[in-house]
């Protein structure tokens, strides 16, 4: 996969999704110089990127048709996805009536061969309707490799000896979870699983484990799946992962290094630390 880089000012496309990732994304792109055209996903991307970039347009989360036509109006070829969108929107009630897809969309979720509907299969299918088009699909950690978080303990409290044995057993769950594409998150108190993310999202599954787990201190474990795109749905922790964590009285969030992107990571670890937390990169 080429790299993404600032020759011949070629333009970068950004398929926006909701939280700080594709500001990140947008601010070092204008940093280095290269014109960015995004697309953002209404009610998911920040207003804010409408000024950071060169050029910007709004979409349905079911215009495909629209994302693609957007891109090739501007002479983009390359694209990267950042940003959370919310996979319960597709069980939504009168779903269609309500996001209204357009020719491309139905013609992609209906008459396109897929094994399943697991995120894998959807976004590998989406990454196929575009290269129908000459548009591929790069990594935008490829321009922001700094993201990645580097092991070790990163904040001032150090786990436990009974939280270290409960990382190292929801490990292996986490990455059972991943593999089979169900989530990338598990809660574990004492040897016992809580929580496993699924559709809902990280934050969701951890208020869950909290309603579950009054007494709290139980441990959070967020990992890259064994056969992880880094193209997209690479695992994102931040300032509101270790609000979800306070709130629902978690103790330890264990991810892992190298393939986890944390977020204002100098605020992040500062608020952890606040609140007597421990992030764990291993």
């Amino acid at each position: 996969m080429p790299e993404i880089t600032t020759r011949h000012h070629e333009k970068i496309g950004l398929l926006a999704g909701a939280g700080r990732f594709p500001i990140t994304f947008a601010a070092k792109a204008r940093s280095l110089g290269l014109p960015v055209v995004c697309v953002g996903i209404h009610d998911a991307a920040p207003p804010e990127l409408v000024d950071m970039v060169d050029r910007f347009y709004w979409t349905g989360i079911a215009k495909l048709g629209r994302m693609i036509r957007c891109f090739r109006r501007e002479g983009v070829r390359r694209v990267v996805m950042a940003g959370k969108v919310k996979k319960s929107t597709m069980h939504s009630s009168w779903r269609w009536l309500r996001l209204i897809p357009d020719l491309r969309t139905i013609r992609f979720w209906f008459f396109r061969n897929r094994k399943d509907n697991r995120d894998d299969s959807l976004l590998l299918g989406i990454i196929d309707e575009f290269a129908a088009d000459g548009i591929t699909f790069e990594s935008a950690l490829d321009l922001c490799p700094e993201l990645l978080v580097n092991a070790g303990i990163l904040t001032k409290r150090r786990p436990s000896r009974s939280e270290e044995a409960d990382i190292a057993f929801g490990w292996e769950l986490a990455k059972e979870m991943g593999r089979l594409d169900v989530g990338q998150s598990v809660a574990v108190k004492e040897k016992a699983v809580l929580a496993v993310e699924a559709i809902e999202g990280t934050d969701r599954a951890i208020q869950r484990a909290g309603e579950l787990c009054p007494k709290g201190d139980f441990t959070v474990i967020k990992v890259a799946k064994p056969q992880q795109d880094m193209r997209f749905d690479v695992p994102t922790v931040g300032t509101t992962t270790i609000e979800s964590l306070r709130r629902a009285g978690a103790r330890v969030l264990a991810i892992e290094a190298g393939k986890t992107i944390l977020l204002d990571a100098e605020e992040t670890i500062s608020l952890a630390d606040r609140y007597g937390l421990t992030i764990v990169a291993r």
